[in-house]
């Protein structure tokens, strides 16, 4: 057996009477790539500090490259999960920077430079200011910071969060190069198909170790027991929620027109007479995956009723569009951010804006939702024209930013108080709607803790229920469940199609291509452009045909149609 570069014996660590971890044992292997994954709260980024030596445990052994955490920091490279670069330096001065503190000698700095801006592509922007650069360019960055000296050991703390999935594929690519010099990798991750491409995993929940082993095996464990349905009567999202709140399925994710169901354990498959969904509905079973396995593990996902939609307002049925893009364009200096956005969505559907980091997603969000005047075009939300009633089209729509936006300093009720405040809620009404929001959004533990401090999957929660509780007709949703496990995820969506099925229109904006079939329709914009638009179904009809695949996914054809405008590009430009 290969000795493990860096190992831990029941590790534990605690925080006053809080056990982050307890009684943790792991291994991280030369050449290899070992996933960490696990919900909000179940102690991956403190077991990379603790790896990193940036934190002593409470008990357990700790080895690190033969000897103590810290000890051997020239061999040791660290990403953490939290942009840890220098916003107003350059890409080169960024790169300098870390070189001087890991004590690389100034003879060998230029060589490492070139290398490693070769080997993320960044040498055309070694220029730019790093807060300038998208997230994808920003993680490649952060992972050439922590390669400046060649480690033998490296600790990736979610680089993939708030990447495209063109990034996140380069990234993974990257990271497998540096396995075959030996270097052993520690990748904690939120995108549970980065997990399944590891070659050990190991799953935490509240501290505890629940699997440690191959993906394979997890995921062999549900197999025969996840299906995909078919043909049902019902609205998908309907259809979805009835299956869920069902005694014999622990989880549930629409797929286009389909709907992919996990079976418990232990109960008869149902076929499609016991789903009672229609005379055309068909039952085939699914191939599983790691997510199927991930969340069996865990004790299953959220059932489908939404106790926020139940207690949410019906939007009235009207005949104008609930949001609608007309030639949208916004241009800074010589740079156009998005060029000729045009889209009409109606009442009671979900949107959704794709594209890569960059590429002019946020920049037509926030000119639809008032935050960016555009250059030409204009935007109706709710049949308030942006132009002409701005004021109005905000009041209709509740809006959550891509970062944590609220007050950091201030505790989750006193931000829900504020909130309530600027949505001019009256006083007897803001307090039954704080009420609710800390009910359904389980709160009630937390309502005098600064929100700043709180866990990614709890910010989120509050965020939401900040742009919920005066019930608007129209949601914006910038990447909502970015960094967040895959079980918050579906707590996130079970409310938004609740909430759709209300009446209430939602434009989505996400690197989650899983999320993006649970739209309606979508828009892949690229280059300050809209490339493709249709139902997902479509959009991954028109990858098959690019990439003869039999049966894509959303990622697949968000690549695939990329692609293909990038060859047509070419051509036109060597024509």
């Amino acid at each position: 057996m290969t000795q493990p570069l860096a190992q831990t014996t029941d590790l534990v660590k605690c925080f006053d009477a809080n056990r982050a971890l307890d009684g943790v044992s792991m291994a991280i292997e030369p050449g290899r790539i070992t996933g960490l994954v696990g919900p909000d709260g179940a102690g991956k980024t403190t077991l990379i500090r603790i790896l990193a030596g940036l934190m002593a445990p409470t008990s357990g052994t700790v080895e690190v490259l033969g000897g103590k955490p810290g000890e051997k920091l020239d061999d040791l490279g660290y990403m953490p999960q939290r942009f840890g670069l220098y916003e107003d330096l350059s890409v080169i001065e960024n790169l300098r920077l870390y070189a001087e503190v890991r004590g690389l000698p100034r003879a060998e700095q230029q060589a490492s430079f070139d290398r490693l801006l070769d080997f993320t592509d960044l040498a055309r922007f070694q220029d730019r200011l790093a807060g300038k650069l998208s997230g994808g360019m920003k993680q490649k960055l952060g992972l050439a910071c922590a390669l400046v000296k060649t480690p033998r050991v490296l600790l990736l703390d979610e680089p993939g969060v708030g990447v495209d999935p063109i990034s996140r594929r380069e990234l993974w690519s990257m990271v497998g190069d540096l396995t075959e010099q030996g270097i052993g990798v520690l990748w904690s991750t939120a995108y549970l198909d980065e997990a399944e491409k590891c070659d050990t995993v190991y799953l935490l929940n509240e501290g505890q170790l629940l699997f440690d082993g191959p993906p394979a095996e997890l995921t062999g464990r549900v197999r025969d027991r996840v299906i995909r349905v078919t043909g049902f009567q019902e609205r998908r999202r309907q259809f979805l929620t009835h299956a869920l709140d069902r005694g014999d399925v622990i989880d549930g994710t629409i797929q286009g027109r389909s709907v992919r169901l996990l079976v418990a354990d232990g109960k008869p498959v149902p076929d499609a007479a016991a789903l009672a969904a229609g005379p055309d509905t068909e039952v085939g079973t699914a191939d599983p995956r790691f997510e199927d396995g991930f969340i069996e593990r865990l004790g299953g996902g959220p059932k489908g009723t939404s106790a926020l939609a139940e207690r949410y307002r019906t939007i009235p049925e009207t005949e104008e569009c609930a949001i609608e893009a007309r030639g949208l364009t916004k241009v800074f200096g010589e740079f156009t951010a998005a060029r000729d956005m045009n889209f009409r969505i109606p009442r009671g559907q979900i949107f959704g804006l794709l594209g890569p980091n960059g590429a002019g997603k946020s920049t037509t969000f926030k000119m639809l939702c008032g935050l960016l005047s555009p250059t030409s075009g204009t935007g109706a939300v709710a049949g308030k024209s942006l132009r002409k009633s701005a004021a109005a089209a905000r009041a209709s729509l509740g809006y959550m930013a891509q970062k944590f936006s609220l007050y950091g300093d201030l505790s989750v009720r006193q931000n829900l108080d504020f909130f309530a405040g600027a949505y001019d809620l009256p006083r007897d009404k803001a307090k039954r709607a704080i009420e609710a929001m800390i009910e359904i959004f389980e709160l009630g533990d937390k309502v005098d803790v600064n929100a700043g401090t709180l866990p990614l999957g709890f910010k989120q929660r509050l965020a939401l229920a900040c742009a919920v509780m005066h019930e608007p007709p129209v949601l914006f949703l910038d990447e909502p469940t970015s960094g967040v496990d895959p079980v918050t995820r579906r707590e996130f969506w079970m409310h938004i199609n609740g909430l759709v099925e209300k009446g209430v229109t939602v434009l989505v904006t996400t690197h989650f291509m899983d999320e993006a079939e649970y739209c309606d329709r979508a828009t892949l914009i690229y280059r300050a452009e809209q490339i493709a638009t249709g139902t997902p179904d479509e959009l991954k009809a028109e990858a098959a045909r690019l990439t003869s695949t039999e049966d894509p996914t959303m990622e697949d054809a968000f690549i695939a149609l990329i692609e293909e405008f990038d060859r047509k590009r070419e051509a036109r430009e060597a024509a």
